[in-house]
């Protein structure tokens, strides 16, 4: 038995040593280059994404290995045009799907896999209809142009989960007319404010187009009102307080909104004080004064060309 346990030990380890000296000798088999001559990039190399922790992109979009031609600006910019038309209802304006229920276009293998519009454009034809995606109406040059729009969205990709935007410079809120802006501020906000008085240099405050534009929606901060969010003790109220006045048989009760409903006022007194009155109905008489009453009235009238076009006019005001 012993000999037999040292020939098999002998045998192995001979087996063992054949094996790891073949395993060197085979090397990597040679590279085949891709039909067309192209070949693709290495892992790492210029355009790759070198492993989980690389911060480049791949070459060719998200898909590891998959190499495409750029896009022409051209047709790519009309495809942007197009598809802000016809898409973004359904798929979102940036691709992660609409408030219609469309799916996210960025995790679409169709649009992933797509490399001259052979896998969209059969869609916007019409092909999924029966999958609840209607046809649209527009020519297939039209439709390869969104195929393409489509495409030089995905080759912005980069790592695994990171949006397209991501390293972008913000967009500009300055795409406003200042002339319109101007007659706009002139009709509404005018009675209020002045730009030779409370609005004066108010450019200069705001470095940021953004935040200058914030403001002015918001009305320069918070609701202003008493209680939460007051921002200060009852009886220090700021231009932007809602103050009271509540009529009793024994006089005036002014003061600051602390709390108010159908059935009791609460009032901050000037003196630090709370002092709480039951209500019924329309006694006692109940005067609210809002100074912020004009811009949360605007919210609701507000479109998306007012806002930019009042901000292009206040970026003027330095």
């Amino acid at each position: 038995m012993g000999g037999k346990k040292g020939f098999g030990a002998a045998a192995l380890f001979l087996l063992t040593i054949g094996v790891a000296e073949r395993i060197p000798a085979q090397g990597p088999p040679p590279a085949t280059p891709p039909q067309g001559g192209v070949q693709t990039p290495p892992a790492g190399g210029p355009g790759g994404q070198g492993g989980r922790g690389g911060g480049g992109r791949r070459g060719g979009g998200f898909v590891p290995g998959q190499t495409r031609l750029p896009g022409d600006p051209a047709q790519i910019a009309r495809g942007k045009t197009l598809y802000g038309i016809n898409c973004t209802g359904c798929h979102g304006a940036d691709l992660r799907g609409g408030d219609m229920g469309g799916p996210n276009l960025l995790r679409s293998q169709v649009a992933l896999s797509d490399q001259n519009g052979e896998l969209i454009v059969p869609i916007i034809q019409g092909s999924r209809q029966n999958a609840g995606m209607p046809a649209i109406d527009v020519s297939p040059a039209d439709g390869a142009a969104v195929a393409t729009y489509v495409r030089s969205i995905m080759e912005t990709i980069g790592r695994q989960g990171m949006p397209p935007s991501v390293g972008l410079p913000p967009p500009s809120v300055l795409v406003g007319d200042a002339r319109e802006g101007q007659a706009y501020f002139a009709a509404k906000c005018s009675s209020c404010h002045s730009v030779t008085g409370d609005l004066q240099g108010i450019a200069s405050r705001y470095a940021d187009a953004k935040a200058l534009q914030n403001a002015f929606v918001s009305g320069g901060g918070g609701r202003g009102r008493g209680g939460r969010g007051a921002g200060g003790a009852p009886g220090a109220p700021n231009p932007r307080t809602v103050m009271v006045t509540v009529t009793l048989p024994t006089g005036a009760v002014e003061g600051q909104v602390v709390r108010i409903d159908d059935f009791l006022v609460t009032v901050g007194l000037a003196d630090g004080t709370l002092r709480t009155i039951r209500r019924d109905g329309n006694v006692p008489k109940v005067e609210v004064h809002d100074p912020m009453k004009g811009h949360r009235d605007l919210l609701s009238t507000y479109t998306d060309k007012d806002m930019h076009d009042v901000t292009a006019y206040l970026v003027t005001l330095k």
